[in-house]
């Protein structure tokens, strides 16, 4: 059934679905169709997130020979199968999914990774290689020119991609990525962490689609019709339900019952699980003194250096006073890295852990029990392990320092600072609402004095700390498990 023509009862304009339909057309042009291509799927463990069990699916060319540690996929004869359908753009889509996959091996599933963007020799692989280059672009674009930002990619983050006929023209597209979900059971419990996985599948025939919407501002780019739609918030479930504002000043016809869930946070079940144990030690190390350790996390794009470089330069007199930890995890960028020790002389001083992922968790691991100190600057080519470097560090900070996207919504202190494209703001508001963030520094200046002040009076970390244990009391960061087991329970509606 056509996607793009009507959206939840809602007619698109001809208009707007011829032109959705000339954009597919160039795309198979300039990308090719695949569509009578023979692939098969093969699958490997993902070694750097061994505790989770999770199989890296790949999609293969029947023509190449399956070499090194792949295999054929026995996904088709296992019963407690789920697939994580995911892209990589930026790092916060990766994060949700190492979320849902944590939760889908608490509850007893085995979690199967499935990247269409890291299957380069089909359509839709080259199309979100594309695509993605291009945002990428843009965020780096954003933040280092205002004009750019504030008169193109703020609008388009927040209200172009707002439209239902964005969606319209995504679900064309996205016809171009179904080839792979076709190699999948259609009955498998299928969970998205983002819109492009689940509308290709919904294409695909598959039955039991979870779409896990990241962003806490409502917008036409996140629907899936046809699967199940997961929120963080009560807000956001109020603004997708009604469509708010999709459909320009029209008032639109809503959500179907049932397509809709307000889950929670998507956080790890290691996480979940050690909250109150993890933020009893935060609460002892203010307590006692001792020196509070520092997270800043570089976001997916790369595109914050400078803020964050000023950041680090106003923790250094604090650092050697022995009034903090600093842990800088620049994920898998390699520039970001030598930007860094070029910006900073001091930070060629600093315990630098670049590619060895068995000391990184090594020193997260000994972080949880001993006192640390010092600089740690931490770099991984391998994007799982540049991801999850952060996922394992947190539970032994005492306040991340990122912008106010996935990690918004972590059960950590935090210091939110200046996003990167308008949706990010209402997962700003979401964490200060509830106590667990600060309000979105957006200006760098704003944001020094806010660290400044969070390590050096204790008032508002105590505050936080004491927010996240209220909020975990009611169940807030449990919205992976949900999400997974919605899945289970049938997903596709």
């Amino acid at each position: 059934m056509d996607k793009s023509s009507v959206i939840f009862g809602n007619p698109i304009a001809p208009g707007i679905v011829q032109k959705a339909e000339r954009q597919k057309t160039a795309y198979i042009k300039k990308f090719g169709d695949d569509t009578q291509k023979e692939f098969r799927l093969v699958s490997r463990k993902v070694d750097s997130l061994e505790p989770m069990g999770i199989e890296q699916l790949m999609v293969q060319d029947t023509s190449i020979t399956v070499e090194g540690d792949w295999k054929q996929s026995n996904l088709a004869s296992d019963p407690n199968a789920l697939v994580v359908g995911n892209i990589r753009m930026g790092f916060g889509h990766y994060r949700i999914s190492i979320a849902i996959a944590s939760a889908a091996r608490a509850l007893g599933k085995n979690p199967y990774w499935f990247d269409l963007h890291s299957f380069k020799d089909t359509t839709g692989g080259k199309i979100i290689a594309h695509l993605n280059s291009l945002y990428s672009l843009g965020s780096r674009l954003s933040q280092k020119y205002a004009l750019f930002n504030s008169l193109y990619w703020e609008p388009l983050n927040s209200e172009g991609f707002r439209k239902l006929s964005y969606n319209a023209a995504d679900q064309k597209i996205t016809e171009l990525m179904a080839t792979p979900c076709k190699l999948l059971p259609k009955q498998v419990p299928y969970v998205a962490t983002h819109v492009w996985p689940a509308q290709a599948a919904i294409h695909s025939g598959m039955e039991r689609v979870v779409n896990v919407i990241p962003d806490n501002w409502p917008m036409a780019l996140h629907l899936s019709e046809g699967a199940i739609h997961c929120v963080q918030s009560p807000s956001a479930w109020f603004g997708y339900k009604m469509l708010r504002g999709m459909a320009g000043k029209n008032i639109p016809r809503f959500m179907d019952p049932g397509s809709l869930v307000y889950t929670g946070h998507y956080i790890d079940h290691e996480l979940v699980a050690n909250l109150e144990q993890d933020t009893a030690e935060r609460l002892k190390r203010l307590a006692t003194l001792q020196p509070l350790r520092i997270l800043l996390s570089v976001g997916g794009a790369g595109a914050q250096r400078e803020l964050y470089a000023r950041l680090i330069r106003a923790l250094l007199p604090l650092e050697k006073r022995g009034k903090v930890a600093i842990l800088i995890n620049v994920g898998d960028h390699q520039s970001v890295l030598s930007g860094l020790l070029s910006d900073i002389p001091e930070l060629q001083a600093a315990t630098k852990y670049i590619n060895h992922w068995s000391d990184t968790r090594t020193f997260a691991k000994q972080a949880l029990q001993n006192s640390i100190s010092g600089i740690h600057l931490f770099m991984h080519s391998d994007i799982f392990q540049a991801v999850y470097t952060t996922n394992i560090l947190m539970r032994a900070s005492d306040l991340l320092v990122t912008k106010p996207s996935e990690l918004a919504f972590y059960p950590v202190p935090k210091l939110l600072v200046r996003r990167v494209g308008g949706h990010e703001a209402w997962g700003a508001i979401r964490s200060a609402e509830l106590g667990d963030g600060t309000f979105e520094c957006s200006d760098p200046r704003e944001a020094e004095i806010m660290l400044k002040f969070l390590v050096e009076d204790y008032e508002g970390l105590h505050l936080m700390n004491s927010c996240i244990l209220s909020a975990n009391k009611t169940g807030l960061y449990s919205g992976a498990y949900r999400a997974v087991e919605l899945a289970g329970q049938g997903g596709t509606k």
